[in-house]
């Protein structure tokens, strides 16, 4: 038999209610003792102070920083990374020495990476073949803190190009046979993957061994657990039962108050 996965909750998307810094402590309070955000920033290099006050209500709060994301240009308007676009390579890098500035400090070892979009006007290829860099350079870095870079399929967004977990492992075997570098992964979003149509059994059948990272939410709607149609609890433990021993991620936008959607927690 095996154990049960350990969860975590994403502070972007969860307890949004509070103020950012405020999170991680209302997160331990919940029950949770790992934590998981988004870029926490608009820049891809904020200031020092900033970087401090985010780690110190971290440390102070008692949990665990157990994923983060890369810089991944405006979310707000649309922008879903900028490791697929030519031009910003030096905005990434800069982004990638404070990323491991914080996994360093926090002890944070997983680092998702969101593709970007494709752009009108440039060559879908040109694209790739930035990614390919640009997804080499973060592995390399992360790999001095014994770090992983997640790629990650993404739903709600036509011109994301990856939308199965197929198309992410393409492109870490381009990466891998490029540039060299392995410690880079697959982020098994339950939500994203269901949303985009792909069968869970036949994901892990062709790709358990690449998967480094879960999260989940319910489909349809992204919300909490028991919202929607999926068995989200069976799913989480067919993908242990396949090999997967790390974090299980909570992403979902909460129906009302964050802590009161979470009756699913076992620790609850």
């Amino acid at each position: 038999m095996t154990q049960p996965l350990p969860y975590a909750v994403n502070l972007s998307i969860l307890f949004t209610e509070l103020p950012l810094l405020d999170r991680p402590a209302a997160a331990k309070a919940a029950g949770f003792d790992a934590v998981e955000f988004w870029w926490p920033w608009p820049t891809a290099t904020p200031t020092d102070a900033e970087v401090d006050a985010f780690a110190e209500a971290i440390e102070h709060a008692g949990v665990r920083l157990i994923g983060l994301n890369f810089f991944a240009g405006d979310m707000p308007g649309g922008d879903r990374g900028v490791v697929s676009w030519p031009g910003r390579e030096q905005e990434f890098a800069d982004n990638v020495a404070v990323v491991v500035r914080i996994g360093r400090r926090l002890g944070c070892a997983a680092f998702n990476a969101l593709y970007g979009n494709r752009i009108e006007g440039l060559e879908p290829g040109a694209q790739d073949e930035a990614a390919v860099r640009n997804l080499a350079l973060a592995a390399r870095s992360v790999a001095e803190i014994g770090g992983t870079v997640l790629l990650e399929p993404v739903s709600g967004m036509p011109a994301y190009p990856l939308k199965t977990a197929d198309d992410v492992v393409g492109v870490l075997d381009r990466v891998r046979e490029a540039q060299g570098v392995t410690n880079i992964g697959l982020l098994a979003d339950i939500y994203h993957l269901t949303v985009n149509g792909d069968d869970l059994d036949k994901v892990l059948e062709a790709h358990a061994d690449r998967i480094a990272h879960v999260q989940f939410a319910d489909a349809p709607g992204r919300h909490e657990p028991g919202t929607g149609e999926l068995d989200i609890f069976g799913c989480i433990d067919k993908i242990g039962a396949a090999g997967y021993r790390g974090y299980v991620a909570a992403e979902y936008a909460p129906t009302g108050a964050s802590a009161d959607s979470l009756a699913w927690l076992p620790t609850r």
